[in-house]
């Protein structure tokens, strides 16, 4: 047990009522507390020359004062002092804000020490500090911590010197002495004065390196413990499926499986002969087959004696699978069935009967699978299509249909592996990452709005050979703050360019189900030629007939958002166009944009999509369930992420780390988690 985390704060000298309520303020309620409360940034006094200066950048520098101040009044008692300074062989500026007193006490030719912010293109210092006739801080480098209310960084500073003083020979080290020797990584109490009281730069790196690492292991040790203990208590389900006859299912496929669908398969098989419940994630790129995996997975449980149920999260994504599965599994005497809310009565009385007796081998369908009136005879898989999409609880009630059925979640959100080993730690992951030989890629073009014309003709061209396609709009209605095209005034400006020789169709999030199914369906009909849509067509929509993906306001969108509504095309046997109509302002508009027309990759494009945009923002903060590091961050140490998961693997997976005292300390940690008794993270 760690002795510091259990003091109270109060222990300190100095540390009475009032200080310990401002203290609680921030979080801080034991010395452990108080020393894991780390600086966000650090205040660098020693002097600088101006020539190795960022623009923007906070310096001290030192020079002697040439010029006599002056003071200036604006606005309410608010003042403008300025003087000119020497400093090597560069005259600048100083400027001061609101601090008139100090005019009195400068004087020419006197040497003085500034801090401030510099403006590299008008040789201005926006000074907040000085100091008058003294030698710089050459040594002090000074941590800033966030702060609350009354509580001072300056309280912070003397009370965290004063506590590690006191206690530095009781911190705690949890890492073995192996990976710090491997990693060359400070000790805990060593790495902590680092980060309070550093010399320099390095000595900051040197800490930050080792908390980095410290915090991802302690994270993927409670995530690979996890999968652990889930894997082996589940009791789960071995299916001895038919090996001859799963072969024959996938040689009467009308085309041959990529090598990354066969790797997949393979996997995931033997997942499902193991005699542990199977919990996986299957990422696959917009129109590299996941479909058809699982459709070999269902089989193959069908002939292991089980049922197997698909859910997904829209009624045409599920009519769609439906079809698909149909088509492929018949053949093979599997029996199929589609369950939506728009099976009811005596109709709907049947299926649950013979979904109960077993004379329903597949059943597809929404959120109605997990209806109470839905009972499998023998659930033995379950396959969860855009899992994101589904609430924790609603996953689930699906898997507790049956006896420990194995799990497959599958995505075509191709999310970078930075994020797949941390948000889904405790899943095995399948990727694949090979589209079918044959297909044609999607050719992407960037034009600015003033082209409008030129898209119009080419999108009638396309029109005339008997194609369709899709006009995206990020907003609903106008909006004052934002200059966005809107879908209700882009649809009626199509309307009148297109009509009467062709069906414009209207899509957005305000519609009710039926009616966005009614749109869907008549554009799948081809009774619609265009539709003008918000971002709801971005998953699950499959029209093979669609040629055409013009989005509006593109670089308001994320590179992965934007490579999804690029799969809505090219599913067909045509050649298919999308085109980003944008005048970006920003360096990340841009990149964006250049990115999407140079690749069609989406595990390329989701990478450089974590890049620009982080973590929280790539999954939407509300849902995202990623952890929060006080000094980790994902992306950018993304090399300590993979080499934490590597060793906490390793450890969970030997005899040594559960016997050994040498990792008695982080057995600690994962028991004070929960993780070692028994509570299960879904």
């Amino acid at each position: 047990m760690n002795p510091l985390a259990q003091l109270s704060v109060d222990e300190l000298k100095g540390v009475g009522a009032e200080s310990r309520i401002l203290l609680e303020s921030v979080g801080i309620h034991t010395i452990d507390d108080l020393l894991n409360y780390f600086p966000y940034r650090y205040e660098d006094y020693r002097v600088k020359d101006i020539v190795e200066a960022a623009h923007d950048e906070r310096i001290t520098i030192e020079g002697t004062i040439q010029s006599a101040p002056n003071l200036s009044y604006f606005g309410r008692k608010k003042s403008r002092l300025t003087f000119k300074l020497l400093t090597g062989r560069h005259l600048i500026t100083v400027l001061f804000f609101n601090q008139p007193y100090i005019k009195n006490k400068l004087a020419l030719n006197e040497v003085i020490t500034v801090t401030g912010k510099w403006d590299k293109n008008r040789l201005t210092l926006t000074a907040s500090e000085y100091k008058l006739n003294a030698v710089a801080r050459t040594h002090e480098f000074e941590p800033v911590y966030h702060t609350r209310g009354d509580l001072s960084v300056k309280m912070l500073r003397k009370w965290i010197k004063q506590a590690y003083t006191d206690y530095y020979t009781d911190i705690l080290e949890i890492l073995p002495e192996r990976y710090l020797t491997q990693y060359k990584l400070p000790p805990r109490n060593i790495a902590m004065r680092y980060l309070h009281f550093p010399k320099d730069s390095l000595e900051v790196k040197q800490a930050h390196r080792r908390f980095v690492y410290e915090e991802f292991l302690l994270f993927q040790l409670k995530m690979q413990a996890l999968r652990k203990i889930n894997r082996e208590s589940s009791n789960g389900k071995a299916h001895a499926f038919d090996n001859g006859k799963v072969k024959d299912f996938i040689s009467s496929l009308p085309f041959e499986l990529t090598d990354a669908q066969k790797k997949v398969v393979n996997e995931i098989l033997a997942d499902m002969r193991s005699p542990y419940r199977m919990n996986r994630l299957l990422q696959g790129d917009v129109g590299s087959g996941k479909t058809v995996v699982a459709a070999i997975l269902l089989y193959a449980a069908v002939t292991a004696g089980s049922q197997g149920a698909l859910m997904v999260p829209t009624e045409i994504l599920a009519e769609q699978h439906a079809n698909s599965l149909y088509d492929l599994l018949t053949p093979f005497g599997v029996k199929v069935a589609l369950l939506t809310s728009s099976v009811k009565g005596k109709r709907r009385k049947e299926m649950m009967e013979l979904l109960a007796v077993g004379e329903i081998d597949v059943l597809i369908g929404t959120h109605a699978l997990i209806q109470k009136d839905v009972n499998f005879k023998d659930l033995g898989l379950v396959i969860t299509d855009e899992q994101h999409r589904f609430g924790v609880s609603q996953r689930r009630i699906l898997r507790d249909k049956g006896e420990s059925p194995d799990v497959l979640f599958m995505t075509a959100t191709p999310i970078p592996r930075t994020l797949a080993i941390t948000a889904f730690g405790e899943m095995d992951v399948s990727i694949i990452d090979q589209l079918p030989s044959g297909r044609k890629a999607i050719e992407t073009y960037w034009a600015k709005h003033s082209m409008l014309n030129r898209i119009l003709q080419f999108m009638e061209k396309e029109l005339a050979k008997g194609r369709q396609a899709y006009v995206i709009c990020p907003l609903i209605e106008e909006s004052e703050k934002l200059d966005l095209q809107n879908v209700l005034d882009v649809h009626t400006a199509m309307t009148q360019y297109f009509t009467p020789k062709y069906t414009v169709g209207l899509m957005h999030g305000k519609l009710s189900a039926d009616e966005k199914d009614e749109v869907m369906r008549g554009f799948g009909k081809n009774d619609i030629q265009i539709l003008v849509s918000t971002t709801v067509v971005e998953v699950g929509v499959n029209v093979p007939n669609a040629s055409v993906m013009v989005i509006y306001d593109a670089e308001r969108f994320g590179l992965s958002q934007l490579h999804q509504l690029r799969g809505r095309v090219g599913r067909g046997a045509e050649q298919s166009y999308c085109i980003l109509i944008a005048d970006p302002k920003t360096e990340v508009g841009i990149e964006r944009l250049t990115a999407m027309c140079e690749t069609s990759d989406g595990f390329v494009l989701s990478e450089k999509d974590l890049e620009l945009r982080g973590p929280g923002d790539f999954f939407g903060s509300k849902q995202s369930g990623l952890p929060e590091f006080k000094m980790a961050d994902m992306v950018h140490d993304y090399r300590a992420l993979e080499t934490a998961r590597k060793d906490a693997d390793e450890l969970v997976n030997s005899r040594e780390f559960w016997e050994s005292e040498e990792f008695a300390h982080l057995r600690d940690y994962l028991n004070a988690s929960g993780i070692l008794e028994g509570e299960k993270l879904d």
